[in-house]
C-alpha cells in the first residue's frame, strides 16, 4: 500500500471534549470522526485496526468450534417481552416503531434472538452442544456517553452463545470459550488479566472479565502477585481476620464530638486510628403487594470499619437483602435512630433494626461509633458486653491493598483495568421464559443450558492506546496496528535511487505477507516522522540518499529512543526478524 493511495488526516490538537488519551489520540491520528454524542465514523486507519481485531477473534472462535452467523440490529419487541427485558432494560434500550406502529428495539445485545433461533433449530440432544457467534453493531442509549469509543452509544461487539443439554456440559463449553479468550488476548499483544467476576442474580462462580491493564482504567482489579488469584473489586473476597477478638480493655464512654460527622473527623478529634472507628450505613427492604404498593419496610444497619468502603454487590448477597434493597430515607433513619446521619450507631436505638457486621467489625473490640445523638460518639464499645452480637456477619466491604489473598499466597495488590471481554454462564435464564427446549434420550423436553461470551471489538483499540502511548502518540502492538511497517523515503521525488530502494523493500515485504505502507506523499522528514509516531506504526524504515551511499538504512521501533543503522543489503531479513511472531 502507498500512502498516496490511502487516506491520512492527522491533527495537531485534540478536540476540547476529548477527555482521555485514547479519545485524543484516535481523533488526532485520524482514526475516528465524531458524528454525534457517542456516535463515531471509523476512518480508514481506525477501520484497519478494527478489522485486524475482528480477524483474530474470528480465527480463534472458529478454532474453538463456534459457528458464525449474523443477527439483526433491529429486533421485534415481542422477543424482549417474552423475557421481561422490554420493561426491565430501562432507558438504555432504544425503542422504535415502524410505519404500522409495531414496536422494535435497536439491539444492545442478542440473547433473545439467538434463543429464538435455538428453539426453532435445535430440537434434539443429538444437535448439542452448539455455539453461535456474530460480530455486529450494538446501540445503548447511554445517559452520558464519554471517553470516545470507550463508552460510546454505538459500538461493535463479538457475541457468542453456547447451548448445552445440562450444567456439566455447559461448564465444559464455558471452559472452551475461556481458553479461546486467553488465546485471543495473547494474540493481541496486550497486557491483560482474566479476573473472576460476580455472576449477578444467576449466582455461581462461572464468570470472568478480561481486563486490559491501564492506569486510566475505570475498574479496579485485585490480584495476588505471589499466586494465581485475580478478581474484580465487586467479586474479590475480604477474608475474615484470623486472630480472635481481643477482650474489652476500655469502658464504654459517651464522648462529645461537636460538628464531627465522619469517621475520619472523629478519629482526628479523638486522636485514635481510623481503623478503630465503625461507620453505620442504613438500608431498607420493602415488601409490596400485588399492586406494587409498599406494605411493610425493614430497616437494616450495616457496620463497617471506618477506613473501609461498602461493596454493594456483596451486600446484595446477604440473606434478607438479596431480594433488593435501598438506602433508608432520612425520615426512616430519624424514626429508628433518633438523630440524623453522621452520629448513628447500634446502641440506644429507638426502634429495632437488623444489624449486619462486616467480618472485620465482628472481631473488633474497644471501637468507636455514633451515639445516636447529634455531636456525640461512643468510645470503648465491645460486643457482648455493651450490645448483643450482630444478627449476621458477612463480607460487606471492598478489599484494600495488603489484605491477605484468599488463595493463601501472599497479600493482595490492586491495579486499574479496562474491561474488554466477559465470559458468563447463563443457565436457563433465557431458555426457560422462551421455552427453548430439546428432547433428551427419553423423548422428554428439557431447557437448554446457555453461556454467553462477549468481546468489545471497538473498545479494544481505545484500551490498547490507554495502555500503549507516549508523548508522541500511539504505540500499537504488531498484531493490531493499522500497518505493521512504514517506509519513510526522504526526497523520494528527487532521487531515483531512494525511490527504487523504497519500492523494492516495499514489494519484498508485501510479497512476504507483511502489512507495509510506503509513504510517497513527499512530506518533509519531520512532518512525516511526526505523523507515523502519532499514528503508532510499530516499525519504521528510513531511506535516504546519504544512507544509501553509505550502504545503510535506518530502522526504529516505535518504542526505541533512537534509530539503528542496518546494512541496506540485509534490511529485509532484519525487519522480518523484528516482527512479532
Amino acid at each position: 500500500m502507498k500512502a498516496s493511495q490511502f487516506f491520512i488526516s492527522t491533527l495537531k490538537e485534540a478536540p476540547a471534549d476529548a477527555e482521555v488519551v485514547s479519545h485524543q489520540l484516535m481523533t488526532r491520528a485520524g482514526m475516528i470522526k465524531k458524528l454525534g454524542a457517542g456516535i463515531y465514523s471509523y476512518m480508514p486507519l481506525g477501520l484497519r485496526v478494527v478489522r485486524k481485531i475482528e480477524a483474530i477473534v474470528r480465527e480463534e472462535m472458529n478454532r474453538a468450534g463456534a459457528v458464525e452467523l449474523l443477527m439483526p440490529v433491529v429486533q421485534p419487541a415481542e422477543f424482549w417481552q417474552e423475557t421481561g427485558r422490554w420493561e426491565a432494560m430501562g432507558p438504555e434500550l432504544m425503542r422504535v416503531k415502524d410505519r404500522h406502529d409495531r414496536d422494535f428495539i435497536i439491539q444492545p445485545t442478542s440473547e433473545e434472538v439467538v434463543t429464538d433461533i435455538a428453539r426453532q433449530e435445535l430440537r434434539s440432544y443429538k444437535q448439542l452442544p452448539k455455539n453461535f457467534y456474530h460480530i455486529q453493531t450494538k446501540f445503548r442509549d447511554e445517559r452520558r456517553p464519554r471517553f470516545g469509543v470507550m463508552r460510546s452509544r454505538e459500538f461493535i461487539m463479538k457475541d457468542a452463545y453456547s447451548f448445552d443439554r445440562d450444567m456439566a456440559a455447559a461448564k465444559a463449553s464455558y471452559q472452551v470459550m475461556a481458553q479461546a479468550y486467553r488465546a485471543i488476548f495473547d494474540r493481541f499483544g496486550l497486557r491483560y488479566r482474566a479476573v473472576a467476576a460476580d455472576s449477578g442474580a444467576i449466582g455461581g462462580d462461572l464468570s470472568e472479565e478480561f481486563q486490559v491493564i491501564a492506569a486510566t482504567g475505570e475498574d479496579a482489579i485485585v490480584y495476588s502477585p505471589d499466586g494465581d488469584y485475580a478478581a474484580n473489586m465487586e467479586k474479590a473476597e475480604a477474608l475474615a481476620p484470623a486472630a480472635p477478638r481481643k477482650p474489652a480493655s476500655a469502658p464504654m464512654t459517651k464522648t462529645p464530638t461537636p460538628g464531627k460527622a465522619t469517621c475520619a473527623e472523629v478519629a482526628e478529634l479523638l486522636q485514635v486510628p481510623l481503623n478503630t472507628t465503625v461507620k453505620s450505613l442504613v438500608l431498607a427492604t420493602d415488601q409490596v403487594n400485588e399492586r406494587g404498593e409498599v406494605v411493610k419496610s425493614q430497616v437494616w444497619l450495616l457496620l463497617l470499619r471506618g477506613d473501609h468502603d461498602m461493596n454493594e454487590i456483596k451486600v446484595g448477597k446477604v440473606p434478607g437483602l438479596d431480594a433488593g434493597f435501598r438506602f433508608a430515607t432520612v425520615a426512616e433513619i430519624v424514626d429508628h435512630f433518633g438523630t440524623k446521619p453522621g452520629y448513628l450507631g447500634p446502641i440506644g436505638l429507638k426502634k429495632p433494626v437488623k444489624i449486619v457486621a462486616d467480618r472485620e467489625v465482628a472481631v473488633m473490640s474497644d471501637w468507636v461509633c455514633g451515639a445516636n445523638e447529634e455531636d456525640f460518639h461512643i468510645t470503648g464499645v465491645n460486643w457482648g458486653r455493651d450490645l448483643p452480637e450482630a444478627d449476621a456477619v458477612a463480607d460487606l466491604r471492598n478489599v484494600v491493598e495488603g489484605d491477605l489473598s484468599p488463595d493463601g499466597k501472599g497479600a493482595l495488590a490492586i491495579e486499574r483495568g479496562i474491561e474488554v471481554g466477559h465470559v458468563f454462564y447463563l443457565g436457563t435464564k433465557y431458555s426457560k421464559p422462551m421455552n427453548a427446549t430439546f428432547l433428551d434420550e427419553t423423548g422428554k423436553p428439557q431447557p437448554m443450558e446457555m453461556g454467553c461470551y462477549g468481546i468489545g471489538i471497538t473498545r479494544l483499540p481505545a484500551a490498547a492506546i490507554e495502555q500503549n502511548h507516549d508523548e508522541r502518540g500511539i504505540i500499537w502492538p504488531d498484531a493490531i496496528a493499522p500497518f505493521t511497517v512504514v517506509i519513510c523515503p526522504i526526497g523520494m521525488d528527487r532521487s531515483a535511487e531512494v525511490k527504487a530502494a523504497a519500492e523494492k523493500l516495499h514489494d519484498e515485504l508485501l510479497g512476504a505477507g507483511v502489512d507495509v505502507l510506503l509513504d510517497d506523499r513527499g512530506e518533509r522528514p519531520g512532518a512525516m516522522f511526526a505523523d507515523w509516531e502519532l499514528i503508532g506504526v510499530p516499525h519504521r524504515v528510513v531511506i535516504s540518499d546519504r544512507g544509501l551511499k553509505e550502504g545503510q538504512l535506518e530502522y526504529q521501533h516505535r518504542r526505541d529512543s533512537a534509530a539503528t543503522k542496518v546494512p541496506a543489503a540485509g534490511v529485509f531479513e532484519f525487519i522480518q526478524g523484528r516482527l512479532a511472531p
